[in-house]
């Protein structure tokens, strides 16, 4: 059984980007930049009864959905989304079949008369207009039909009348789903009952907490059930799987990797939001996994995604982002207690790997915010090394700078804040717990790495007399957003079969330290556990320093269309490597005999490169800055 579960892991872990890459090309049809309106602000959602016919072998849906509503100012026209390749049959208010205009994917509802409490009801049917991969899908699995619902993050509106805004939740849901006898139908919230009239079953779904529009779903086909109970310290958690049933075998097996999971996210977050309902999971088609509200969509059952979308019900369901431009906390915080499931309950290699994994992806490109600052566009919300790595990380390197006991002190008080907790947040309601709990000012950390873009490199240089250790620590940014990152640089030292860890305290550049060390260090390795968020950084001797500045010497630097190396005297047979911030070397050459070099870095991008010089008997290399004008 621990062999299974760790082959599992190993697979998730190496395809770990597949999730964010997958949730990002679920939306690669421009249509579904539909100019949501906001015109609905003038009422609060606070319940949707919905009755949906589905028979998932045709491509259609008809039904009825009653919104109850509490009016916020005085209103002489309603309005709600509703996507114009759908029909709306009739609308009833106050007992009565009102006249509505439906245009601009739009309802518009004249009424002169809408109390401070009121409801409306709407029948429609058609067949629903779907967005990337599907706001609302039919496809087939060995031949039987399915039909699933994603609306995330602008899709709701494509299949049912509703206030599509990110947060307005309603405080509660019916769900009424008529559907062929032999089909079952799946939805947020507990199972209330099911009852057969002939050819058409109904199945009957309650939800009784705060729900964001995107997070409604339903999936209907030839469901086989697993069900099980998850135990915490004073209570049990329905999970309820509905699987293929040609997969039901292997899933058996597969699913009882939740149970561990869910009790380290109650052990380290307290208890699954919505333990008096259930958890859920139902595949579905699509390649990879959503979130939707005490049911998650899965496409299989590995290890990561399980954990992943779980994770969401924290982070995402419980407390949802109050704009797309902070879907960092949602998915960022997905993606790092999947992470944190490889430390917890695998053996270390799986965490450090995971973490070497999404620093690489950050560091990939020197640029970018985990703000979101493009929400018009989908591909950037869910941009997997912005958006889920970057996000993830900068929570690990704050936890690297807090401690456990804070970090995750703080964390609690966030889910705990009445302010938030089964409502939205932004960025900073978060920010707000972790200065709280720590006592600390973090507006240069979120600066740095919530709004700025980049990273840091890093250079130390380093001698040792006797048992003291002198270091100078240098930094390099790699974009220009940020001038400096202030962060705790982890160094191990190595010697003699002997290594200690030190942490240098960073708060400026060309920063010196020194250490009492007591054994003599040959070896000095930046970020060896892969806390902070670092890439080309290198640490060297001061006497590979000094050979290295005798060596050569770079001019100019920074440069702009021409990197001149000067020798300081005649080299033989020796190898120029030039190598971006990534790692990818841009440049390899060979030379016979040289004493000046002159290299044309005008096709390289502006950034940090690295010049490694490689000779018979010594190899060694330094910094350049390539800064075009053209990138100003």
């Amino acid at each position: 059984m621990l062999i299974l579960f760790i082959k599992c892991a190993y697979a998730q872990n190496v395809e770990v980007e597949s999730i964010a890459k997958s949730e990002s090309l679920r939306f690669i049809n421009p249509a579904i930049f539909q100019n949501v309106s906001t015109k609905s602000d003038n009422i609060d959602v606070t319940y949707y009864h919905c009755h949906w016919i589905i028979d998932p072998s045709q491509n259609y849906i008809s039904g009825d959905v009653q919104i109850q509503f509490k009016s916020i100012e005085a209103i002489d026209t309603l309005f709600f989304d509703l996507s114009n390749s759908l029909v709306c049959d009739s609308i009833v208010f106050h007992q009565q079949s009102i006249i509505f205009l439906h245009q601009n994917d739009q309802l518009l509802i004249p009424s002169s008369v809408v109390q401070q409490q009121d409801s409306i009801t709407i029948y429609y049917h058609g067949v629903p207009s779907s967005s990337g991969f599907g706001s609302f899908k039919q496809a087939t699995h060995q031949g039987n039909p399915i039909i699933w619902t994603l609306s995330q993050p602008y899709g709701a509106s494509d299949w049912w009348p509703c206030k599509n805004t990110l947060n307005d939740k309603a405080d509660s849901i019916d769900v009424f789903i008529d559907v062929p006898a032999d089909r079952v139908a799946v939805s947020n919230g507990t199972f209330v009952n099911q009852q057969v009239n002939g050819n058409v079953k109904t199945y009957h779904w309650k939800h009784n907490f705060p729900i964001a529009t995107y997070l409604i779903a339903f999936s209907v086909t030839n469901y086989s059930q697993i069900d099980f109970t998850v135990p915490f310290d004073t209570i049990n958690t329905l999970v309820q799987n509905f699987v293929y049933p040609e997969d039901s075998i292997e899933a058996d097996t597969q699913l009882l990797d939740l149970i561990p999971t869910m009790q380290l996210y109650d052990s380290l977050f307290g208890v699954y939001p919505f333990y008096e309902e259930k958890y859920g999971q139902a595949q579905f088609g699509w390649g990879g996994g959503m979130e939707h509200q005490t049911i998650s969509f899965i496409n299989n059952f590995g290890h990561e995604l399980m954990a992943h979308e779980l994770a969401h019900h924290w982070f995402g369901d419980k407390i949802t982002c109050n704009s797309w431009e902070d879907i960092w906390l949602n998915e960022g915080f997905a993606t790092y207690l999947s992470g944190l499931t490889y430390e917890h309950l695998y053996p270390s290699n799986y965490w450090l790997q995971f973490k070497k994994t999404k620093i690489n992806s950050v560091t990939s490109l020197k640029w970018g915010s985990v703000r979101c600052d493009d929400t018009t566009s989908v591909g950037r919300i869910f941009n997997s090394r912005l958006t889920y790595n970057k996000g993830a990380m900068i929570l690990h390197q704050l936890r690297f700078i807090l401690g456990d006991q804070t970090f995750f002190t703080a964390i609690r008080n966030y889910l705990n804040d009445n302010a938030v907790a089964f409502k939205n947040a932004t960025t900073t309601n978060l920010k707000y717990h972790f200065e709280n709990a720590s006592g600390l000012r973090l507006d240069d950390y979120f600066n740095s790495w919530y709004e700025g873009e980049g990273y840091p490199s890093y250079k130390i240089v380093w001698s040792q007399l006797e048992n003291n250790i002198a270091l100078n620590c240098s930094q390099t940014t790699s974009d220009s957003s940020v001038g400096f990152f202030k962060l705790p640089v982890p160094i191990q030292l190595i010697g003699e079969n002997k290594d200690t860890l030190i942490i240098l305290d960073n708060n400026y550049n060309y920063q010196n330290f020194s250490f009492n060390v007591p054994f003599k260090v040959d070896t000095i390795i930046i970020n060896p556990n892969a806390d902070i968020i670092t890439a080309q950084s290198i640490a060297l001797s001061q006497k590979q320093e000094n050979i290295a500045q005798y060596y050569f010497s770079i001019i100019p630097n920074p440069a702009n269309n021409n990197i001149n190396l000067n020798f300081n005297e005649l080299q033989n047979n020796f190898r120029i490597q030039v190598i971006d911030m990534t790692g990818r070397v841009v440049l390899n050459q060979n030379y016979d005999e040289a004493q000046t070099i002159s290299l044309s870095s005008a096709n390289f991008s502006a950034g940090v490169y690295f010049v490694n010089v490689v000779a018979k008997e010594f190899t060694t290399g330094q910094f350049v800055v390539v800064n075009h004008s053209s990138d100003q």
